[in-house]
C-alpha cells in the first residue's frame, strides 16, 4: 500500500510497485484524481491519514482481499510553511497529524499482519528536511525531523519480526508540494514582519531559484523499489536535487556555518 497517490511521488510509486509485479493499493483523499491508476489496474483506496476508521478499513480491505500485506509506502503529507510567529497551533498540531501521526498509525496497523508473515518492509517518506532546516520551515522540518527519529527506533524494534523500515529522504523534486508549500508561507507571513523572509522561500518552494534543475518523482519510486526488492536495504536513501550535498554539509558544518549557507542558498535578507 501507497499513500498520497493522487499524484506526485505517490503516483511515481505506485506505478514503480506495480512495474515490478506487485499487487499495489493506491491511497488517497482525492479518489476523483485516481481513474487512471484504477484502469492500469492499481487499486485504489479512499482513504485520510487523520481518520483512524478509514485507515483501519483500509487495511482491513487488503487483508481481506489478499490475506497479506508485504509493503506500506508512508508517503501522504504536506508542507506547512511560514514563521513560527505566524503560524497557527492548531495548523501545527494537523501537520502533525499528517506527517507523522498517520504514518506511525499505519505501521500499528499492518505490523501484526507482517510479523505473523515473519516479513515486511515499512518505507517511511521524509526528506532531506529531516536532516536539515530552513527559515519559515520550523512546522515541517519538525514533523520530518520526528519521522526520522521514531523509524530508527521502529526499525530497531521490529528487526527481530523479519520486518525492515527504510526512510527515503528526497531534495528537490518537481510536485505540487513546492507551489502549495510557497501558497502556505504567503499567507502565513507574506505581509507581516517576515515578509522579506517569506518573499525569498516562497521563490525558493516554487522552483523560481532552481533553475529548473528540481528532480523529477521517478527518483524517490525508484529509490522505493531498490529499498523494497534489496535483500538488505540502505536504512537511508537521500535522492533527487540537493538532497545528498545539503545532508553532507550539515553533517560536516557547524551550525553558524550551514545557516549562512542556507541563508546564501535561500536568497533569505540578512538583516
Amino acid at each position: 500500500m501507497v499513500t498520497g497517490t493522487s499524484s506526485g511521488i505517490g503516483e511515481a510509486t505506485a506505478r514503480k510497485l506495480q512495474a515490478m509485479g506487485l499487487t499495489v493499493y493506491a491511497a488517497a483523499r482525492r479518489v476523483e484524481r485516481m481513474q487512471r491508476r484504477e484502469e492500469d489496474g492499481i487499486a485504489v483506496l479512499a482513504m485520510d491519514v487523520t481518520d483512524d476508521a478509514s485507515m483501519r478499513a483500509g487495511i482491513e480491505r487488503i487483508i481481506t482481499e489478499t490475506g497479506r500485506i508485504d509493503v506500506l509506502v508512508n508517503n501522504a503529507g504536506y508542507g506547512s510553511y511560514g514563521a513560527l510567529e505566524d503560524v497557527e497551533i492548531d495548523e501545527g498540531r494537523r501537520q502533525f497529524e499528517v506527517n507523522v501521526f498517520g504514518a506511525i498509525r499505519l505501521a500499528q496497523l499492518v505490523l501484526p499482519h507482517m510479523r505473523a508473515r515473519g516479513a515486511g518492509t515499512i518505507v517511511n517518506i521524509s526528506s532531506m528536511g529531516g536532516k536539515i532546516y530552513t527559515p519559515l520551515g520550523g512546522w515541517y522540518h519538525g514533523t520530518k525531523f520526528a519521522l526520522e527519529a521514531l523509524s530508527d527506533c521502529l526499525r530497531m524494534e521490529v528487526t527481530p519480526f523479519g520486518i525492515d523500515v527504510v526512510v527515503i529522504e528526497p531534495g528537490g523534486i518537481a510536485t505540487e508540494w513546492g507551489p502549495i508549500a510557497g501558497d502556505l508561507v504567503e499567507q502565513a507571513s507574506g505581509h507581516g514582519p517576515y515578509g522579506r523572509q517569506a518573499a525569498a522561500v516562497v521563490k525558493l518552494l516554487r522552483g523560481e531559484t532552481t533553475g529548473g534543475r528540481n528532480s523529477p518523482p521517478g527518483v524517490v519510486a525508484d529509490a522505493v523499489g531498490r529499498a523494497v526488492r534489496a535483500s538488505r536495504s540502505k536504512t537511508r536513501y537521500a535522492v533527487g536535487f540537493g538532497a545528498r550535498p545539503l545532508v553532507l554539509a550539515r553533517r560536516g558544518l557547524g551550525d553558524r556555518l550551514f545557516e549562512a549557507l542556507i541563508t546564501r542558498a535561500t536568497g533569505k535578507p540578512r538583516h
